[in-house]
């Protein structure tokens, strides 16, 4: 009886040695999170602050300035799109 402790006791120990341990996989799973951007509000275009009958430099000059306003607006409409992406 005494011989067959130590004998049950090597047994346990080698079958606890001969087991694996858990191993841990990482997966990346896509999650939906929800595009929150704050409102970009339309500017006011000179040219539709332009007086009716206004002579044609004053026409060319607020046409050049909402060309750049256009622009200014766009890029943040794409920046805005880009960052939701």
């Amino acid at each position: 009886m005494k011989k067959i402790i130590p004998v049950i006791l090597l047994c346990m120990l080698a079958a606890g040695c001969a087991t694996s341990q858990p191993s841990i996989v990482k997966v990346d799973v896509p999650v939906y999170t929800p595009c929150v951007m704050p409102k970009i509000d339309v500017p006011d275009f000179a040219v539709d602050t332009l007086p009716l009958g206004s002579g044609i430099w004053d026409q060319m000059k607020s046409l050049r300035a909402e060309r750049l306003q256009r622009e200014a607006y766009e890029s943040e409409l794409t920046a805005a799109i880009k960052a939701c992406q």
